[in-house]
Order: structure tokens, then C-alpha cells, then sequence
């Protein structure tokens, strides 16, 4: 049974990988505006034309697969296979470009399918073709490489995968009808926050990547200062409203166009990301006057608000010169804020703020049940995407479950970087940026820092793109189909 699946496995992986080779050939695109990196070509070239070509013999090899619904953990076995083949096909043309080893490259790509935004590349001296590629990585992960395929296949090629990459709605009954929904939604956005950042003064290629950066909760920027270098409130504002959509979950989109405006109030992360703002804000404004960061309480919020959106939406661009700098504080409250990250089912990265919502319930019940009386039964309902529904025991436990493991990988990734000769405080911010998909940095994570740095932050990008349980759910099942053949 189990080599029937993995025969269909390599067959469905042997479409990824034509069109993953075909997302190498999009940055060729800019070519034409910048015809003066010709030179570049052959390094997208030739490990596009070989992944398309590779994929085409695996297809044929499997061909004769048959098409049934994988089963026990078989999904998750084949999303985990889909991102390592995207990241490492996409590692060989930044090998092929001379300037970086392996573990460079595969970090770069983890952070731009992961859309973490943590990098190793310095973009003053870095080919527009490469930053492009970065972006297109940006936009691919956000949405989601199973999504972005399965737009141009039916629900049979992609319901499975589509869940076990970690999204759960659907916006409508059929899948490629709801990717490419999702990818319109998007793609409308990307097109209206270039044409802002133009208005605003910045040049049309920085607008085009800063705009699928931001929408994307990426944070790769194509200049070294990140948003910080265009001094520009006009842009701070353009820059936190697309921040603000991209980690917004793609249902509200939906009603956003639709104009059901109560329906995305009554949303449970509305009113949560709300009481984030309320509490944290006022906090974040005090901190950096009282240690006078900040000399006006105008400027503590423009810093405040910025730095609090990209945390909490886990982009990762910053209007600061040196996050380092920030006080104490400031810095833990952002710690906390790209823990808790963004909404389900968007591209922002972190817990999740549904997750932390019914963590917080399941406290709240399990004190209220521990006082009431215990031969009263009661429901417990959540508003999710303006839906009431009833909130299980077995979901508060699960939720509870991936919460624990999620911060106990963060203490661990953190130990690591302070084994690494770092400060607990610039750790936990570094290891939480990396695994709550963000991007910012105290330069912990640069060109020159060591294997065991970079490779402990690949970890955690990969881990906290495919959401933990994805990854582990492959590797018990990989390990138990290898343990039947030895016995």
C-alpha cells in the first residue's frame, strides 16, 4: 500500500518541479530593463531548464500512477519533499553566481519561500535580477507554493495539499477557483501599493518589490536600510496598510470586497490584533520617550506604530536605523508581538493570533469550570470569520499542544544562538524573527555568521513556514514506512 502512495507522491512532485524550474525563468523578465546583467542569465537558465526537464522524466517514469487520496500523513509527506525541492533548485543560481557557499544560498531561499526576510545578501551591490528573484520567492511562499500550482489543476491534484500546508478555509467550493480568487485578491493589491509608492517618490523597481515584500509579510528590501533608507512618512503609511492586508485572513478579504464589514468585526482577530494595539502601543510610545529615544510623542508613535505593525504582521521591514538601539523594553514587547504573529489563514507567519485567542479561552473556561458548579454543562462558542461556532475541547487542546512546542522550539533556537557567544536579548529577538517567519534583525544572521548559526535559523524558517506539525507529521511518517521494510 504504502509504495502505491509513494509512486503517486513522485508523480505529483514531478509537476512541482517543471513549474518550480519555471519560477527560476521569471526574473529573466527584467532583463530587457536592465540589459547590462545578461551575463546573470545562465544562472536562472540552466537550473530552470534542468528542474523542468528533471520533472518531465520524473512524470513519465510515474506516469501510470494511479490517482487516489493520500492518506496517513502521505500529504504532509509530499508538501515537506515540494519545499525542500523549491528552496534547493532555487539555491543554484546564487551558487552559480560565485558569491555565496550552500549554506548561504539554501538560507536565502529558505527566507524568501518562508517569507522571513532575514538575509545574507547585500542589496546596494546585488543585480536587479536577483532581488526580483527574491521577491518572486517572497510572493510565492506568502500565498503558498501549493496554492500558487494548484490554481492550474483541479481539486483532485490539490485538496489534500492544500490543508496539510497549513491552510484550512476556502473561500469558495472549488479549490482552483478559491487559489485563484486568492491570487486576483493579492495580485490587485501588489498592482495599487506600486502605483502608491511611485506617487510617493520611490523608483518603479523598488515599488514593485517593496510592494510584494510588504503584502507578502516578507521584508526583503532592495535597498540596505530597509524602509528606514526612504525617510518618508508617505511611505511608512503605504508600507504598514499593505502589512496590515497581508496578514489579514483571506476570508475577510473576501468580505472586504464584499463589503460585510460586520462579519470581519465580528471576527475574533479583529477585535483581537485591536487589543494588541491598546495595550502594546501606549507601552511601545512610553518606553522609547522615558529612555528618550524618541524626542516628541509624535515620533514615538511614527517609530512605535511601524515597528508594532511589522512585528505583529511579521514582515520585517523597520523605520529605524539600528533595531539594537531600541530600549530593552521596546524590544521585548516586539518579541512578544512577532510570537504571537499574524492571522490564520493570511501570509503572515508567528503562533497565530486564532491560536493564542483559543489558548487564552481555554484558560478562561478551565478557571470558570474549576468554580462552577460541575453538573453544569456548557457550550463554548468563538466568532471566526464573522461565524459563530462552537469552540471544542479537543481543539483547545491541540491549539495548546502546537503552542507549547512552538515556544519551546523558540527557548531552544534562542539557547543555540546564546551558545554562539550572544546576549539573551538580541537571541530572542534573532530566533523569534527567523521562526515566526519576520525578517528583523540585530545582525546576529548576516553574510559572515557561522554554519551553526545559519543552519539553526534555516530550521526554524522552515518549521515555522510549514507550521511544526506539517514537518513532524512527515518525518513519523517517513520513519514508519522505513521501519516496515526492516522488519
Amino acid at each position: 500500500m504504502s509504495m502505491r502512495y509513494y509512486r503517486l507522491i513522485f508523480f505529483y512532485l514531478s509537476i512541482f518541479v517543471m513549474l518550480i524550474g519555471g519560477i527560476q525563468l521569471l526574473p529573466l523578465l527584467v532583463l530587457p530593463f536592465y540589459p547590462e546583467e545578461i551575463s546573470y542569465a545562465s544562472c536562472f537558465v540552466i537550473p530552470g531548464i534542468t528542474a523542468i526537464f528533471f520533472g518531465y522524466l520524473l512524470r513519465y517514469f510515474f506516469k501510470d500512477s494511479e490517482i487516489v487520496k493520500l492518506e496517513k500523513n502521505y500529504d504532509s509527506f509530499l508538501v515537506v519533499l515540494i519545499w525542500i525541492s523549491a528552496i534547493l533548485i532555487s539555491t543554484v543560481p546564487w551558487i552559480l553566481k560565485g558569491d555565496y557557499n550552500f549554506t548561504q544560498a539554501v538560507f536565502e531561499m529558505t527566507s524568501g519561500y518562508s517569507t522571513t526576510g532575514l538575509s545574507v545578501v547585500d542589496v546596494d551591490h546585488t543585480p536587479h535580477i536577483f532581488l526580483m528573484f527574491r521577491s518572486i520567492t517572497l510572493f510565492v511562499g506568502g500565498v503558498g507554493l501549493v496554492l500558487i500550482i494548484t490554481s492550474a489543476f483541479s481539486d483532485r491534484y490539490g485538496i489534500n495539499l492544500y490543508h496539510a500546508e497549513g491552510h484550512s478555509d476556502r473561500l469558495m467550493p472549488n479549490l482552483v477557483a478559491c487559489s485563484r480568487l486568492i491570487l486576483s485578491i493579492y495580485s490587485l493589491y501588489i498592482l495599487f501599493g506600486t502605483l502608491a509608492y511611485i506617487l510617493s517618490g520611490m523608483k518603479v523597481f523598488d515599488a514593485i518589490n517593496t510592494s510584494i515584500a510588504a503584502l507578502s509579510t516578507g521584508g526583503f528590501g532592495v535597498i540596505g536600510e530597509s524602509i528606514y533608507g526612504y525617510h518618508s512618512l508617505s511611505v511608512e503609511v503605504i508600507t504598514i496598510v499593505l502589512m496590515l492586508l497581508g496578514q489579514t485572513n483571506f476570508m475577510i478579504h473576501l468580505y472586504l470586497f464584499r463589503r460585510k464589514f460586520g462579519k470581519i468585526w465580528r471576527h475574533c482577530e479583529t477585535k483581537f490584533l485591536l487589543s494588541l494595539v491598546l495595550i502594546f502601543l501606549p507601552l511601545m510610545c512610553y518606553d522609547l520617550l522615558s529612555k528618550g529615544y524618541a524626542a516628541s510623542l509624535g515620533e514615538s508613535f511614527r517609530i512605535s506604530i511601524f515597528q508594532f505593525v511589522s512585528c505583529v504582521t511579521t514582515t520585517g521591514f523597520s523605520s529605524v536605523k539600528d533595531l539594537a538601539l531600541l530600549p530593552a523594553g521596546f524590544q521585548t514587547i516586539m518579541i512578544l508581538m512577532m510570537l504571537v504573529g499574524g492571522n490564520q489563514e493570511s501570509t503572515g507567519g508567528g503562533i497565530k493570533q486564532y491560536r493564542v485567542i483559543v489558548v487564552l479561552k481555554g484558560i478562561y473556561y478551565s478557571i470558570k469550570e474549576a468554580i462552577m458548579n460541575p453538573r453544569m454543562v456548557t457550550t463554548h462558542y468563538i466568532y471566526r470569520t464573522g461565524k459563530k461556532e462552537v469552540l471544542e475541547k479537543d481543539e483547545i487542546s491541540s491549539t495548546t499542544t502546537y503552542v507549547f512546542f512552538y515556544i519551546l522550539l523558540f527557548f531552544l533556537g534562542s539557547l543555540i544562538f546564546t551558545m554562539g557567544g550572544y546576549s539573551l536579548q538580541d537571541s530572542m529577538l534573532e530566533f523569534s524573527s527567523a521562526l515566526s517567519t519576520v525578517g528583523l534583525s540585530v545582525g546576529i544572521t548576516g553574510y559572515s555568521a557561522s554554519k551553526i548559526i545559519l543552519w539553526t535559523a534555516i530550521v526554524g524558517m522552515f518549521l515555522g513556514r510549514l507550521e511544526i506539525m506539517v514537518v513532524f507529521k512527515a518525518i513519523l511518517r517517513g520513519s514508519a514506512d522505513i521501519r516496515k521494510r526492516e522488519y
